[in-house]
């Protein structure tokens, strides 16, 4: 997706030609394999690292064009959305100082676009996924202006037929629909590179693909999405499913996602890869004319393969091949998109040094993984990882069970030691990067963890609003260190900003629990639902589940008083709702809530977006927020006061 010279390729005619380039591409790749033209004998590693920008609130800040504008440097790009940059690492010979090389690498690109930022009133995140990111930054006005996004969008969308449907449950439940791809924007990895020959390309894959559990178990990052706790690497399961390109239909059939893990192990090349992603998937766009690699070949130069790779590219594994030119010769690469990004770039080292030494140690010690684990068990021990992190359990070679920090201390961790020693790492980087793996494991707090730990801390007086803000603010700061994170206290409500930052939006603080009914239910279910869950309003909702109306206390009780309703009757909610609503939407200021209910002279205010009920906002609320500034404005005013008078 690196390729600018795009087009959509809506019509058939368009994507029929551009595919007569994509085979003659993967043609050239074959006669390249065939005929050894590939660079060998050489082992390079590389990473790619993706960054938010927040503002001074802690929220997404759409800064990027300036912040980039402002660093100047073609290794530091753009990503899908406006609040995201990323940094590419220049690729370095395996062994040696390598990692504390690569450490360097990514701590001054961090603290450079760190610079940069606040020159724009912003900072930099380094998190998987943003905690305070919101709905309403997921925009398409907030997508980076560059056609190979739009197009992206626009063709999935297309291709898709539909909203994009959301579900992912874990400790709460995620249940969204979107109208484009950029919740994919969410995500932040670090993605690290690991260059092979051709002949070891499919015993490397296979090997990557077998210790992709363990590498993301001690490195998830991402726990969290709106709010909600979910997987403690939540990306995998957004990132499958805001790419999805999936329809629903009468047939029981296996339909592959573009984003997954496979399906097998490969057996020979790594053309198996490419055919695969060929043969299961459509064009998305076309690339305009391309070059003839064959005349390339004859030429003596590279080709450059481009049509084959902006296909590929739209594939997303999590394990990807990649064809590379390096000063003129082509090579192969295994690309990890398991990591998240963050906590700190020591971390990040830490991970990909732990994934290095594994490529290297389990390739030395089984010369076919897949004699030795079933494929069925890698893809298990991997979802595992995704959802419980160190708090999973693994299968590894031996067939039996056990928890993963116990695999990870007691085989994974030798067995990368091994790896790195192996490839004349330096020994003293080794025991560091390794012995922040084995601190963390030993402490289990990762990123995620520490996150999960700090949120379900905080008292749960404060809003949601206040908790993801402390979260996100304190995670910055302890970043600022650059210490390891199993190192971190804990958030705590000290951190927090000033709560104006909390309640500018109903959004931050709307009630999101609700109770409702049906249209079509008696009205007898108001009036339990009212003296059960304590609740003075209860809106309505049809079968599609949109806002149709609102049955208030007030307006029940002046019912009761008429002697309309008794036990002996049956009356639907609809003959007693009300329908002429005013309603909000979570980006309403907390401002003009207030003057919308003194000038309609309401209680409460639903709050609605795209037509279906997602809160509510009551004057309870705004009790509970007076209440909050008025304990904290009096506990910061003087406490000097004049004594009373005698009051006998």
């Amino acid at each position: 997706m690196g390729e600018q010279n795009i087009k959509e390729g809506k019509g058939e005619d368009d994507r029929r030609h551009f595919m007569r380039h994509v085979l003659r591409d993967l043609r050239a790749l074959e006669q390249m394999l065939k005929d050894g033209v590939f660079e060998t004998g050489i082992r390079r590693i590389g990473a790619e690292q993706e960054m938010f920008l927040v503002d001074d609130k802690f929220r997404a800040a759409t800064c990027s064009p300036q912040v980039l504008a402002e660093l100047n440097d073609p290794q530091f790009t753009t990503e899908l959305g406006l609040f995201n940059i990323e940094f590419n690492a220049l690729p370095a010979e395996f062994g040696g100082r390598c990692l504390r090389d690569l450490d360097a690498q990514i701590t001054q690109a961090v603290r450079r676009s760190r610079a940069a930022a606040q020159l724009h009133g912003a900072d930099v995140a380094l998190v998987g996924i943003l905690p305070t990111m919101k709905k309403s930054d997921l925009g398409l006005e907030n997508m980076t202006p560059q056609p190979r996004y739009r197009a992206l969008n626009d063709s999935m969308t297309a291709l898709r037929g539909k909203a994009y449907d959301f579900h992912i449950k874990g400790t709460d439940e995620f249940i969204v629909q979107h109208d484009n791809v950029m919740l994919e924007a969410c995500n932040a990895s670090f993605q690290v590179h690991f260059q092979v020959a051709p002949d070891e390309f499919a015993h490397l894959y296979n090997i990557a693909q077998a210790v992709a559990a363990p590498v993301l178990a001690v490195a998830t990052n991402a726990p969290m999405l709106f709010g909600k706790r979910l997987w403690k690497e939540t990306r995998i399961a957004l990132f499958q499913q805001s790419v999805d390109t999936r329809s629903s239909g009468t047939h029981i059939r296996e339909m592959h996602p573009r984003v997954s893990f496979g399906s097998r192990w490969i057996k020979d090349s790594v053309l198996e890869i490419y055919r695969d992603d060929i043969s299961r998937f459509r064009l998305l766009f076309s690339g305009g004319e391309a070059e003839d690699p064959f005349a390339a070949l004859e030429a003596g130069r590279a080709p450059q393969l481009s049509a084959l790779r902006l296909h590929t590219g739209t594939v997303y594994r999590w394990n990807r091949a990649c064809y590379g030119i390096s000063e003129g010769k082509p090579h192969l690469r295994i690309e990890n998109r398991v990591l998240p990004a963050g906590p700190t770039p020591a971390d990040e080292t830490a991970n990909a040094a732990f994934w290095f030494g594994l490529m290297s140690g389990v390739s030395d010690k089984y010369s076919d993984i897949s004699k030795h684990l079933e494929f069925t068990d890698a893809k298990d021990n991997f979802f595992s990882a995704a959802r419980h992190g160190l708090a999973g359990a693994m299968t590894w070679t031996d067939g039996a069970r056990r928890p993963t920090p116990e695999l990870i201390l007691d085989t994974f961790l030798p067995l990368a030691e091994a790896g790195l020693q192996r490839g004349n790492v330096d020994s003293e980087d080794i025991g560091r990067y390794l012995g922040i793996i084995e601190e963390r494991v030993r402490a289990e707090q990762t990123g995620a963890d520490w996150m999960l730990k700090s949120f379900n801390g905080m008292k749960k007086k404060h809003s949601l609003a206040e908790r993801l803000t402390t979260l996100t603010q304190a995670l910055i700061e302890q970043q600022h260190s650059e210490k390891p994170a199993h190192e971190w206290p804990l958030a705590r409500v000290a951190e927090e900003t000033a709560w104006e930052d909390h309640y500018q939006f109903v959004g931050q603080y709307m009630s999101t629990d609700l109770f409702t009914v049906n249209e079509d239910e008696i009205v007898d279910m108001v009036a339990a639902v009212m003296q059960w869950q304590h609740v003075h309003h209860v809106p309505v909702e049809d079968t599609n589940h949109r806002l149709v109306g609102l049955v208030t206390r007030r307006a029940f009780l002046r019912l009761l008083a008429t002697g309309i309703i008794s036990e002996d009757t049956a009356i639907p909610v609809r003959d007693i709702m009300t329908t002429d609503l005013v309603v909000i939407t979570p980006e309403t200021t907390t401002l003009e809530a207030i003057r919308l209910m003194r000038e309609h002279q309401i209680s409460g205010l639903p709050v609605v977006e795209d037509g279906h009920l997602v809160g509510m906002v009551t004057e309870r609320d705004f009790m509970h927020i007076a209440r909050g500034l008025i304990e904290e404005r009096l506990a910061s005013a003087p406490k000097d006061c004049p004594k009373d008078a005698d009051t006998h």
